[in-house]
């Protein structure tokens, strides 16, 4: 579990830090304020990889480096390990490019599965990663640092190079889904249950029949029912459903593969669990975004029953902060924001007072998006910024031109709605400003 986390010279700002909680943290901010840099930092420094440099053909994930090339960088972070909790600084080296750190093994976080923003996924499992190093008695084979997928990986399989040699590590959704129905096993009664559980209500979500693509592909096919059709071939579904399963999948493939390791191993199965989430909103309908959060905790505990489970998710969606409303608890949830400070000009990540705003519009105007009103056009902003001046020049004295009040109103008639609450206001008054001109 990840404790702590300190950023000097690194990223957007010059320096950053997070006391994280031990369930749900959410991060909020404009796009390009460092977001997905602080996930792919906290995936550093739990795993001592990036996955870019796992896989080259992810999209992200690469390796930070100093915003000031002259200056000291330092990434300093406290996690809770197997047993004890764990304290470390460290410095990047220009001459290297890279980041100095503790000789041997990494320490054991617990299972860490890193949902990327485009549909890739990085998974590290202590029974399977967790490598001791050379001793001179023993040999020991290579084992992978990490498990990382492009999201073409996820869907199709993984496969690596050890020992001068290619394995498949992963089978990808489409061989391993179509296996679980033909055995008609735990896994496809998992599988069915889980994708029951991340739809709204009202909505269908289900396994269909394996079906063909065409008569020159060989392959089964998984297929989903929903409300309007029983088969769906999950090839033609949606960006939004193919999201929502592909996190599906790669949440029972890690528990399904650290479950056999850890049995193999004749070790205990791990007792944490951390989830970090980039956009996690990506693709999704409202309707499923208001779900996603509490989904993704309840499957993950549902799989692993007696571990504790850190979800740490970064996303641009109102919804998403209304939907933790319901549960949040400051004793084990946190909201953390970035902005950007005008008046310095400088980038900054603070911890927030969770306060409940009870819709997404009152979250829209709140200090996780900054917007002016609750979900208007720019242009309508616009135009009751305008009434505003106007109005608030009346209560200064001034007098008023009347083809100024008439372009005033024609700007809010342009771009305002009927049933906008603005109209009470302005319709009280507009009368008082046409009788002073």
């Amino acid at each position: 579990m990840l404790e702590y986390l300190k950023l000097n010279n690194v990223g957007p700002a010059q320096e950053m830090k997070m006391e994280f909680t031990p369930r749900m943290n959410i991060i909020t901010g404009d796009n390009g304020l460092g977001k997905s840099f602080l996930l792919d930092v906290a995936w550093w420094s739990l795993t001592r990889k990036w996955p870019h440099d796992l896989n080259p053909s992810l999209t992200s994930g690469y390796p930070a480096r100093p915003t000031d090339p002259k200056k000291q960088a330092t990434i300093e972070f406290r996690l809770t390990s197997k047993v004890k909790s764990v304290n470390y600084v460290s410095q990047y080296s220009p001459r290297n490019e890279a980041w100095v750190r503790k000789p041997g093994r990494p320490w054991n976080p617990g299972l860490i599965i890193y949902a990327h923003a485009d549909g890739g996924f990085s998974v590290w499992d202590p029974a399977r990663n967790y490598w001791l190093g050379n001793k001179s008695d023993i040999d020991i084979p290579e084992r992978l640092p990490a498990y990382v997928f492009s999201v073409n990986e996820v869907w199709d399989g993984l496969e690596v190079v050890m020992d001068g040699k290619k394995a498949i590590v992963s089978n990808g959704l489409l061989r391993d889904w179509a296996g679980w129905i033909k055995e008609n096993g735990e896994n496809a009664r998992r599988m069915a249950a889980i994708l029951a559980k991340i739809a709204p209500t009202g909505e269908l979500l289900g396994p269909g029949p394996l079906v063909r693509l065409s008569v020159n592909d060989a392959r089964d096919i998984p297929s989903i029912k929903t409300a309007y059709t029983d088969q769906v071939p999950i090839l033609h579904a949606s960006a939004g459903i193919r999201r929502m399963i592909g996190l599906v999948y790669m949440l029972l493939w890690s528990w399904n593969e650290h479950t056999l390791a850890a049995k193999n191993l004749g070790e205990e199965q791990t007792s944490k669990v951390v989830i970090l989430f980039d956009e996690i909103e990506s693709h999704l309908h409202p309707r499923w975004q208001r779900l996603i959060l509490k989904s993704v905790l309840d499957i993950t505990k549902m799989l692993h029953e007696e571990a504790t489970i850190q979800l740490i998710a970064a996303t641009h969606s109102p919804l998403i902060l209304a939907s933790a409303e319901p549960t949040f608890d400051s004793t084990k949830d946190a909201w953390f924001d970035i902005d950007f400070d005008q008046t310095d000009r400088t980038v900054k990540l603070a911890k927030k007072e969770f306060i409940r705003r009870g819709t997404a519009g009152r979250w829209l105007t709140s200090q996780a998006f900054d917007l002016a009103s609750q979900g208007r056009s720019i242009e309508a902003e616009q135009a009751i910024a305008a009434a505003e001046a106007l109005l608030g020049r009346r209560r200064d004295g001034d007098i008023l031109k009347q083809e100024e009040i008439d372009l005033v109103d024609q700007g809010l008639r342009q771009t305002l709605p009927d049933v906008d609450r603005f109209w009470l206001r302005w319709s009280a008054q507009i009368g008082e400003l046409r009788s002073s001109t």
